[in-house]
Parts: C-alpha cells; structure tokens; sequence
C-alpha cells in the first residue's frame, strides 16, 4: 500500500504517482481509497507470484542527494535533487540521444538543477556521464533555495522536508 497526499494537487505526490504507473503491470488491479483528511491510499495487485517476479539487480548510487556533479562530455553543472535507480524517463527521451553516446538503463539516473553558461534547467543524467564537481562554487539555479539550506564543503544541505 502506497500513502499518498493530497489528491489532486501537482507537486512531489503526482509526480511520484507518474513514476510509479510506469511500473504497474496492465494486468494488475489497482484502488484508491480516502484514509481520511487529504489522505489516500493507492493499492496495488496483481495475478503474479511476486517469489516468480525477478528485478534487475540495483547498483548503489555513486553520488548524493546535494552533491555538486559535472557533465562527463558536456559543458555544465548542477546539484543532485533527486535519484532513479533504473532509467525511470520516456523511450522518446532515450531515442533522442545519438546511439554512441546513448547511456545504459541499468543505472542510476540523476535529476539534476543545472546551469551552463547561458541558462538554468533541469536534468535528467545517467551516472556513467557523471563527475564530481570539486570547484565549491554554489550552483547559481534559482529552485535551488526550494530544495537546498546551504552549500557546507561543496555539498548542499537538504531542506526538511518530505520527499518521495
């Protein structure tokens, strides 16, 4: 059972709730049912033997929430908001990048708040493309207040806050 917030509102809840759907099998059966208040609870079954369902082994993320990463080829840099175990984006997302540079979907994706010399963005980087940023200069991305207290020895410090 999953424990979601308020219905209905765009933030960190539809955003998990867009994630997590790509995950459900189309033969499974899912509720949501009201728990009280703003509070709903999404229920998730299905016909499979969840001993007979085999994951993808997981790697262990190689960079944090707050740390400052660069671009392995590309000329930017940006502080870690949030982690993907897997490729969690569209297949249209992965067929824009050139087959020789394409990344593998077996490990971690970072969303990143980046900057290059012209502009702020968000992105969406695999590990293999990733690299300590070592400079300690903060990221100058304005969602990074929303997120972030301050910048300690290169590494920002996460607001308290609930996330995903």
């Amino acid at each position: 059972m999953i424990v979601l917030g308020q219905a209905g509102r765009a933030g960190p809840d539809s955003m998990f709730l867009q994630r997590l759907i790509q995950f459900v099998p189309s033969d499974a059966r899912c509720g949501c049912r009201q728990r009280g208040g703003n509070i709903f609870a999404m229920e998730i079954g299905n016909q499979h033997n969840a001993a007979a369902l085999v994951q993808p082994p997981l790697r262990t993320a190689n960079f944090a929430i707050g740390q400052v990463v660069k671009h392995r080829i590309y000329p930017f840099r940006g502080v870690i908001f949030d982690v993907d175990p897997v490729f969690a984006n569209t297949e249209e997302w992965l067929a824009s990048i050139p087959e020789e540079v394409r990344p593998r979907r077996d490990q971690p994706f970072y969303h990143l708040l980046a900057e290059n010399a012209q502009t702020t963005y968000v992105a969406y980087v695999s590990e293999q493309n990733l690299l300590p940023d070592d400079t300690g200069k903060p990221v100058s991305h304005p969602q990074v207040p929303h997120f972030f207290k301050e910048l300690k020895r290169g590494h920002y410090i996460s607001r308290d806050r609930a996330l995903h």
